[in-house]
């Protein structure tokens, strides 16, 4: 009877799983069918479905725009947040900064555009210039969005290391600050790696938020002040009225994210191997 529970658990949870690893199959089989088609017609410039052009080079580089300017701003806050809550805030105040940091993770992605547009958009315009709604507001909005993500698994990553760690370094004389920079950081770094690339899959995939402070002008940006579509907001905005060829390259926009995304993850991967190896 016990073999028997034990062999009916076994195939429940395979078969969830073989669930799971089949929608994904799917999902991706449907992209790939209804977009590769029209894959070698979206590399323009120009943007005209009307005009029959479907051109998303100015929307791929204002993805990677909002995306890596976000980075610049939530990557060093997040890593130096998890530092402090792992190694330098008193327990009190990680009882408090916890739950904080957890529920900006479950705000939905609508309010922070709602409050970049009452708050960051006008900010911008009035004292940066501009319309506002551009690279900037994207990038502070994302940056926030990034943060939860990041700054949770840095931190798990960093308690997670075995405590002989930092007793043998302040053993050898070194101070705390120099025991968290010399040898808690390298050993946790497939962590913060792994922390930073899913902050980065929750930039590039996020669509409602910078709908709403982008601007979602399709052109080249000259300025971190100008308005920007991403790859998503374009997907958002023209998928409920699309058809045709039209309706083809938006599924072709969908392979080109996904193939940004696995790029990322791949190089992250390898760099991550490449410094365990060193």
């Amino acid at each position: 009877m016990k073999k028997f529970k034990e062999k009916l658990s076994e195939r429940i949870f395979f078969t969830f799983a073989l669930a799971a690893v089949s929608m994904l199959a799917i999902i991706t089989i449907f992209i790939f069918r209804e977009g590769v088609p029209m894959l070698p017609s979206v590399f323009g410039s120009k943007w005209a479905p009307g005009n029959e052009e479907f051109g998303i080079f100015p929307m791929i580089m204002g993805t990677f725009a909002v995306t890596f300017g976000a980075a610049l701003i939530g990557v060093p806050i997040g890593i130096c947040c998890a530092i402090f809550m792992a190694e330098l805030a008193p327990e009190r105040m990680r009882n408090i900064f916890r739950p904080a940091i957890q529920l900006l993770a479950g705000i939905p992605s609508v309010v922070y555009g709602f409050w970049g547009m009452i708050f960051i958009v006008p900010f911008i315009r009035n004292y940066l210039g501009g319309p506002g709604l551009s690279i900037v507001a994207g990038s502070i909005v994302l940056s926030l969005m990034m943060l939860p993500t990041i700054i949770s698994i840095s931190e798990v990553s960093i308690l997670a290391l075995p405590k002989p760690y930092k007793e043998g370094a302040l053993a050898l004389g070194m101070t705390h600050w120099q025991v968290i920079r010399s040898v808690l950081l390298p050993a946790a770094k497939s962590g913060i790696v792994a922390s930073v690339i899913l902050g980065f899959g929750r930039a590039v995939g996020e669509t409602m938020a910078v709908i709403m402070v982008l601007g979602n002008a399709v052109a080249f940006p000259s300025s971190v002040l100008d308005p920007v579509r991403t790859l998503t907001t374009n997907i958002g905005i023209e998928m409920g009225y699309a058809q045709g060829d039209h309706r083809k390259a938006l599924f072709a926009t969908g392979i080109v994210l996904f193939v940004v995304i696995m790029a990322l993850n791949v190089t992250a991967q390898f760099l991550t191997r490449k410094k365990v190896k060193k």
